[in-house]
């Protein structure tokens, strides 16, 4: 292991300014945090953090601007299973003004909601002036992760289908700002991250039956979610698809998105 270690960091070159970055609580936690020790990676999550702190800054700086011109902000992440979905979303929310933003997670409908227009109850979670709200999964389930699983009919889906693109001008012509992201991951380490939430007892519980189903389901997810690009990547209101195998350069893309689709004042004090 030593041996093994010595090997890769002879590889790497440490700059005086990377030796000052590990020189601290963060890069100390980051090299230690983790066997074997790997200078590279570690510096490589100094960086991570604080770009990311960079980053938060301007995402407060977006929500105070929202909330002084009483803008209206959502959000959608969509993905497969144990895609980050949730993991990027606390990034971007976690040093926020909790009091005006929301993140969303429907559960599945009530026999009541399935008696409604399809996309009332995602209606009824829209943000007020001022407001961020995040969807985690969206109205885009009739897309792709129910009629895989047949949640919904042949009908239902088509009806979805010939309704979203005209649901969204909607959205966007009230006045209404609308990022969709789509975080795609590889079978290989969907699998890996099933593993790993399976041995480990403070995440077992994320582990759904929709889940034990996703890898032997992949090409059925594949097929609608091309369907769904093709259908929804509108120039009104595109996707934009994050590559999402690394974690941490994911959660950076989706801020960085975020902060280039809307076009807040970067200038507004915080």
């Amino acid at each position: 292991m030593e041996k093994g270690n010595k090997i890769s960091n002879q590889r790497f070159k440490l700059t005086e300014e990377g030796a000052e970055k590990l020189n601290s609580k963060e890069g100390l936690m980051s090299i230690l945090s983790r066997q074997p020790y790997n200078v590279e990676r570690a510096l490589r999550y100094v960086n991570y953090l604080k770009k990311l702190e960079e980053l938060q800054v301007e995402i407060i700086r977006l929500q105070t601007w929202a909330i002084e011109k009483g803008e209206r902000i959502i959000i959608l992440f969509e993905g497969r299973d144990a895609a980050g979905k949730g993991g990027a979303i606390r990034r971007v929310t976690e040093r926020i003004n909790p009091r005006h933003m929301r993140i969303v997670a429907l559960p599945k409908p009530t026999e009541e909601q399935r008696s409604q227009w399809y996309f009332q109850r995602y209606v009824e979670q829209f943000p007020k002036a001022g407001e961020l709200v995040l969807f985690d999964r969206s109205w885009y389930n009739r897309a792709v992760v129910e009629p895989v699983n047949s949640f919904c009919t042949d009908e239902e889906y088509k009806v979805f289908m010939k309704q979203v693109n005209g649901f969204e001008k909607m959205i966007l012509q009230s006045g209404i700002r609308l990022v969709k992201i789509y975080m795609s991951i590889s079978k290989k380490e969907q699998q890996k991250r099933f593993d790993e939430i399976k041995n480990d007892p403070l995440k077992q519980w994320k582990m759904t039956s929709v889940d034990e189903k996703a890898q032997d389901l992949w090409d059925d997810y594949t097929i609608y979610k091309k369907k769904m690009f093709k259908k929804t990547n509108t120039e009104l209101s595109p996707w934009k698809i994050i590559r999402a195998n690394r974690k941490t350069e994911a959660r950076i893309a989706c801020i960085e998105h975020i902060l280039s689709s809307i076009p807040y004042d970067k200038n507004t004090e915080i």
